[in-house]
């Protein structure tokens, strides 16, 4: 522990992180174990030690950027992570995370768009297709070879942008807000560790050519891709990064830009392995649901007007008209605020945000009043309700 610390306090330095990219600032940052937080470079707790040792609460949970007592903070666990290159080159992530924070960055994408994406066979194959040709370009090392590469990614994607619109501008912008800090990491895994950089390069690629992973997972597989747009760019436009943060262009504009000699494809042929792919992933999240539908417990149903504030979207499994949010969803009930910080199944109507149904699985019984329950962790909900054998449904009006 010690020597993380010591090591982390002496790597994660403004000089050290201006060879990932230009001018990069440093925020706050943290690792943490089961009891302890240890916080670094917090305009809140400056001190002559390198370090604050702070009791671990709620906020620190997987490795991400939070806003801690106001300020943007990268935070990463410690029991996550054996080796060094591991550690450090995620922190590297987080802290870019934190530099766009700074920056104002604002290419954010509509979560609401990610979670309906549709299920098409047509933009499957050529997703794929464009996927297998951008991990081809990455690893070619001949100018000519890679920029062929490149117009026909950009070929295919055209093709896929001209039914899907707006999705594909979703993944340009989860591309272009994700590909950076993957493209930072990289660099400081890859100079950390003694593993060739071209098998590094290949190692992070990986992702882009699961076809089964990649559409299961839209936002997730966007991270690869514009990781790669960020390699593309450095061997075909070198000073990409000035500027970056005062352009409103995607990284996909930026290829784009720059390239030329760019094909039509007309007919498109389905592929066995995309018939495959999308019964795959029809399955998988048919399967998620139904698992969680099937835990034992307390099932409550809440019926009435809810609205989605706020959720997960990276824990989120779309089916229908039904979504499992995996870790947590921000209601509003009878103008009421609640934080159900557990799985729960929203059952919507004429959008995401409208919902129908939640149902949830308690592990204790609410108390019930008279025109009201009382749900441990979660508060007082309204309404009139009744019990069943395995639970209760709350109708709120």
């Amino acid at each position: 522990m010690s020597k993380n610390l010591s090591q982390i306090s002496q790597d994660l330095v403004k000089e050290k992180l201006e060879s990932y990219w230009p001018n990069f600032d440093l925020v706050a940052f943290a690792l943490y174990d089961t009891s302890n937080v240890y916080l670094f470079n917090h305009p809140k707790f400056k001190q002559h030690n390198k370090f604050q040792t702070l009791q671990r609460d709620y906020q620190f949970n997987g490795c991400t950027l939070i806003l801690y007592e106001g300020y943007p903070t990268a935070i990463v666990d410690l029991e996550l992570y054996d080796d060094y290159e591991g550690l450090y080159s995620i922190f590297v992530h987080e802290l870019f995370h934190g530099f766009q924070y700074l920056k104002g960055e604002s290419r954010f994408p509509d979560e609401i768009i990610g979670l309906t994406y549709p299920l098409l066979k047509e933009n499957v194959e050529l997703r794929n297709r464009e996927r297998a040709i951008l991990f081809d370009a990455m690893l070619e090392d001949d100018l000519m070879k890679k920029k062929q590469y490149l117009n026909t990614f950009i070929s295919l994607r055209e093709k896929r942008a001209a039914n899907m619109d707006n999705y594909i501008t979703y993944e340009n912008l989860v591309e272009t807000i994700e590909g950076p800090a993957w493209y930072v990491e990289l660099k400081a895994y890859s100079e950390k560790s003694t593993i060739e950089h071209k098998l590094i390069i290949k190692k992070y690629g990986q992702h882009l050519i699961d076809k089964f992973e990649s559409t299961l997972d839209i936002r997730k597989s966007c991270y690869s891709s514009g990781l790669v747009m960020c390699l593309l760019l450095d061997d075909f436009l070198p000073d990409w990064k000035e500027g970056f943060w005062d352009k409103p262009e995607t990284l996909y504009d930026l290829i784009k830009q720059n390239s030329d000699n760019i094909g039509k494809i007309r007919d498109v042929e389905i592929s066995a392995e995309t018939e495959k792919v999308i019964n795959f992933v029809k399955q998988k999240r048919n399967c998620s649901l139904e698992s969680f539908e099937q835990q034992n417990g307390i099932h409550l149903f809440i019926e009435g007007e809810i609205k989605a504030i706020s959720f997960d979207p990276m824990n989120i499994v779309p089916l229908e008209d039904r979504l499992l949010h995996k870790n947590f969803i921000k209601v509003r009930i009878n103008n009421k605020d609640y934080l159900i910080k557990q799985p729960v199944i929203a059952h919507c109507k004429d959008g995401f945000r409208n919902i129908t149904t939640l149902h949830l699985i308690l592990q204790k019984n609410p108390i019930e009043n008279i025109d009201s329950l009382t749900i441990e962790g979660i508060g007082v909900i309204n309404g009139s309700y009744k019990k069943q054998e395995n639970g209760y449904t709350i109708i709120c009006e």
